[in-house]
């Protein structure tokens, strides 16, 4: 009898194992686990921090920057040190990214190098729109831009808004740096 419990308390010990070893890492969990990692970088900008407030805003305007809660930065800088671990963290977003809970919405192909974007929720109702770029010499860039019911055509439009106010950056210029160096 005390050897079946002790089997049935080593297997129950083992499922809870595989269990939290999950391969099915949410981006969330990602950035909370790179965070405090020294090859990343990592940044957190609210919503109020984008200026929107110093610019008349119509009732469509002021709906979509309602939508927003703040972004997540998370920049590797590729160095001659870290290149092996790059290359692992590269192929891990990647995984991630292949969950069919994201949606594609555009690659993007340029000289600062290749990305994707993509978003989870439902067409019309974004919670998050998710920003992967990577240059094999400088590193790479995942931007979450957390929100609620974010509507895909005023995602434009807020862009253009966020041209307008006077946000010059405040919060990622160590970003800024990476990608510029």
């Amino acid at each position: 009898m005390k050897n079946i419990v002790h089997k049935v308390i080593m297997v129950c010990a083992l499922i809870m194992v595989l269990a939290s070893c999950s391969s099915n890492k949410s981006l969330q969990e990602y950035y909370v686990d790179n965070s405090e990692n020294p090859n990343f970088l990592a940044i957190d900008v609210p919503a109020s921090m984008l200026n929107i407030n110093t610019i008349d805003l119509d009732d469509k305007e002021k709906e979509v920057f309602k939508s927003l809660k703040k972004l997540n930065v998370l920049a590797f800088k590729k160095t001659e040190d870290n290149e092996a671990a790059y290359e692992v963290e590269k192929k891990n977003i990647k995984a991630i990214l292949k969950n069919d809970k994201y949606v594609d919405l555009m690659k993007v192909n340029t000289a600062f190098g290749k990305g994707v974007i993509k978003y989870l929720g439902e067409e019309d109702a974004i919670d998050e729109v998710v920003i992967y770029g990577n240059d094999n010499k400088k590193g790479f860039a995942l931007i979450r831009v957390l929100g609620k019911n974010m509507n895909p055509a005023h995602l434009m439009n807020a862009v253009k808004l966020l041209e307008k106010s006077d946000y010059k950056g405040e919060g990622l210029e160590e970003v800024m740096k990476l990608l510029n160096k």
